[in-house]
């Protein structure tokens, strides 16, 4: 099954189930069942949610420098390479990522932690298999503009 628009076929679908899951898992190991927050009691909460923060700015500033250069249904015809995707390939899902990061970590739940490791995994897959798809678009410039960014993390480069 083919997806013109430069999505995983099953991308969208997955995101939802893989957010239930996680919702699931977080509110009932965070708030009722408490069985992997141990480490809760060893980090103050102030920090947690400071790092919480932290996260919900990053992911802020990801979506709205990415979403001022999408146009959301349309192909582009040149690689996006300003904005947050002038530091890294997947902006939308690295904030997307963070928040389920930033939640884990602000009731420090273990077993949300694991389901962040499988999001994690199927973004991974999802991002490498719309970068395959860009490849085949793009040719040498998005060639280019993958060794000079990262996926998730930006590359930095020293003085050349």
């Amino acid at each position: 099954m083919k997806n013109k628009n430069g999505e995983h076929p099953f991308g969208d679908a997955g995101q939802l189930i893989l957010f239930f899951i996680f919702i699931a898992v977080w509110v009932a190991d965070s708030f009722f069942l408490h069985r992997s927050t141990f480490l809760a009691r060893r980090v103050p909460l102030a920090v947690r949610l400071v790092l919480l923060a932290l996260a919900m700015f990053t992911t802020w500033f990801l979506f709205k420098s990415a979403a001022a250069l999408i146009h959301h249904g349309q192909r582009q015809d040149h690689v996006l390479a300003t904005g947050a995707f002038r530091h890294v390939r997947h902006p939308l899902y690295l904030g997307v990522l963070l928040v389920y990061l930033g939640m884990t970590i602000a009731t420090a739940s273990l077993y949300s932690l694991a389901v962040c490791a499988v999001i994690l995994l199927f973004y991974n897959y999802i991002a490498g298999y719309e970068e395959k798809l860009m490849d085949g678009w793009f040719g040498e410039a998005y060639k280019s503009y993958k060794k000079r960014t990262g996926r998730w993390l930006p590359k930095f480069h020293g003085n050349k």
